[in-house]
C-alpha cells in the first residue's frame, strides 16, 4: 500500500503505480500497525510458553487481510493448534504486504506458510513442501469489482482506465484477472493502467473511492469486505469472474521435524469434523483443509507458464 511508482515490463506502455486506497491519515495509522508486524520489537502473538520449554514454530499467512485483521481472523486457528500439539507451539506471523511475505520465505524464515498458489511454487524452490490445501478449488477464482453506477459493462470499456490489484504476484486477484482480460482482447501492458495497491481491501477501496474503474480480488476478501463495510459494499458489485484454480496451500519448511509436520497436517485436515473446528473454519472463510503435496500444484505451474508467455512476467525484471 505504499505510494511508490513501478515500471511496466519492457513490452508495455501503461503506467504501473502503487496507489493509496485510503485517505492519508488513515493510511498513516495502518502503516504504524503494519510496520510493527515485520519488526521483531513489535507485539508478539500466540500462546507459546515464555520459558522456551518446548520448540516454537512460526506460521506465516500471506496478506489475505491487513495485519490487524489477519491476527483477529487466524489467531483462533493458532490457539486450536497450540491446545492440541504435543511438544510444540505455534506463533502467528503477518506481513505488511505481498513483497514482505515473499521475502520471508525466500530467506527461509517461517517454519510454516499459508501462501497463494504462485507463492507456493516459489516457496518450493526455497525449501518448503506442501502438506495441505486451504479450501475448495471452486472458491479460488478472480473477481472484478466495479461501482454500481459504473459505465463499465464489458472488458473493452476498461481501455484507457485504471484497474487495481493487491499485488502483481497475487494469483487469484491479479494474474488470473489479467489473463481473463487478455482472453477478452485487452493488452494489460498497454490498454489499461495497472495499480498494485498492497492488499485485497485496498484493491476494493480504490474502486469505492473512484481511484480505479475496476478492482480485482477473490471471493473470501470480498465476502469479508461485505461483512465489515456494508455501507461501502452496497455501492459496489461483482461484474466478472475467472475460471477457478487450486486453492492456497499450507507448507512446512524442510527442516521442521516430521512429528511436528504430521501433527499440524492431521489437526488441519480433521478440523471440519467437529463443531468447534467448523466454527474456526468459518472464521477464516475456509471450507476445510485438504491433504495435498507438491505435485497437486503442477497445474499452477502450467498456468503461470502460459500466462508469462502470453501476458507478462509474474516477477519484475
Amino acid at each position: 500500500m505504499e505510494g511508490l511508482s513501478k515500471k511496466t515490463p519492457a513490452s508495455g506502455g501503461a503506467t504501473m503505480t502503487r496507489t493509496r486506497a485510503l485517505p492519508f491519515l488513515v493510511m498513516a495509522l495502518i502503516w504504524v500497525v503494519t510496520t510493527n508486524c515485520d519488526n521483531p520489537a513489535g507485539p508478539q502473538y500466540g500462546n507459546a510458553p515464555a520459558n522456551g520449554s518446548v520448540p516454537v514454530y512460526s506460521f506465516a499467512v500471506h496478506p489475505l487481510h491487513n495485519p490487524t485483521k489477519l491476527f483477529e481472523t487466524y489467531q483462533p486457528l493458532i490457539d486450536y493448534l497450540n491446545s492440541n500439539l504435543e511438544n510444540a507451539q505455534i506463533t502467528l506471523e503477518a506481513s505488511r504486504d505481498y513483497n514482505s511475505f515473499e521475502k520471508k520465505y525466500t530467506n527461509h524464515q517461517p517454519d510454516f506458510l499459508l501462501p497463494n498458489p504462485w507463492q507456493t511454487l516459489q516457496a518450493m524452490e526455497n525449501g518448503y513442501q506442501v502438506i495441505a490445501t486451504a479450501g475448495e478449488s471452486e472458491d479460488f477464482k478472480g473477481i472484478f469489482i466495479v461501482r454500481k453506477d459504473s459505465s463499465i459493462k464489458q472488458p473493452a470499456d476498461l481501455i484507457g482506465k485504471a484497474v487495481s490489484y493487491p499485488s502483481s504476484t497475487a494469483l487469484a486477484a491479479c494474474i488470473m484477472p489479467q489473463y481473463f482480460l487478455y482472453e477478452n482482447g485487452i493488452d494489460v501492458n498497454r490498454d489499461i493502467e495497472n495499480h498494485y495497491v498492497g492488499s485485497q481491501e485496498s484493491s476494493i477501496m480504490n474502486v469505492y473511492l473512484e481511484l480505479t474503474a475496476a478492482g480485482a480480488t477473490w471471493p473470501p476478501p470480498w465476502r469479508a469486505f461485505q461483512r465489515d463495510h456494508p455501507q461501502e459494499a452496497a455501492e459496489l458489485k461483482v461484474i466478472w469472474e475467472t475460471e477457478p484454480l487450486i486453492n492456497n496451500s499450507v507448507m512446512a519448511r524442510d527442516d521442521v521435524p516430521n512429528e511436528v509436520r504430521e501433527q499440524i497436517q492431521l489437526l488441519l485436515t480433521s478440523l471440519h469434523e467437529t463443531e468447534a473446528g467448523r466454527l474456526i473454519l468459518a472464521g477464516i472463510d475456509t471450507s476445510r483443509f485438504i491433504l495435498a503435496n507438491d505435485s497437486d500444484y503442477d497445474e499452477v505451474r502450467v498456468f503461470v507458464s502460459h500466462f508469462e508467455e502470453l501476458v507478462r512476467p509474474v516477477e519484475d525484471e
